[in-house]
């Protein structure tokens, strides 16, 4: 199982904009349309990856616990069918449904939304601001497959707790691991 690390986009960064379609309504889906009063939370997945796999359940808790308090969240796939079909569109559907995902599963096929967030790898977090300034980026937490810590979320989840509760975003961030985006050539 390769692993790459994220590359920490710099913070204070403009969430690019987007367009893509969702998976599941076969509608586009702007960030504009995503975007939560509070904040918005853009993840990079996608199916096959065993990172994905290992924290899905909880990606879906942590967004029905936080899209009521007035955050977005939105996910996006940006790998390349061609080598990597089990990511194509109709199976993200299938994934959306099985998985019960609260936020729009997008497809980037141009991979344009990606090289924008400089995204590297799945699973890969950004949360910005409600002036769509990125304010944390990174991990969910220190789970990974076969490490034997527990999925919990903890970092994503402190730094939405941060914007609730008016505190500053901690300096140390941790980058997120996962399987490297499938590059078109």
């Amino acid at each position: 199982m390769a692993r790459t690390e994220s590359k920490m986009l710099e913070l204070g960064t403009n969430a690019p904009d987007f367009i893509l379609v969702d998976s599941v309504t076969n509608k586009p889906v702007s960030l504009k349309d995503i975007r939560g009063k509070k904040g918005t939370v853009v993840m990079f997945i996608c199916n096959h990856c065993p990172f994905v796999k290992h924290v899905n359940e909880e990606i879906v808790r942590l967004c029905n616990d936080y899209r009521v308090t007035g955050f977005g969240f939105v996910a996006i796939n940006s790998n390349d069918i061609i080598k990597y079909p089990e990511d194509a569109p109709a199976e993200m559907w299938r994934t959306a449904r099985k998985n019960n995902y609260p936020f729009p599963y997008l497809f980037d096929e141009t991979q344009d939304i990606a090289k924008a967030y400089d995204a590297a790898c799945t699973p890969d977090f950004y949360l910005f601001d409600s002036e769509l300034k990125l304010i944390y980026r990174g991990q969910l937490d220190n789970s990974r497959p076969g490490n034997g810590i527990p999925v919990n979320g903890r970092d994503l989840r402190e730094a939405l707790d941060n914007v609730l509760n008016n505190n500053p975003q901690r300096k140390d961030q941790k980058p997120s691991m996962g399987c490297g985006i499938k590059w078109k050539e």
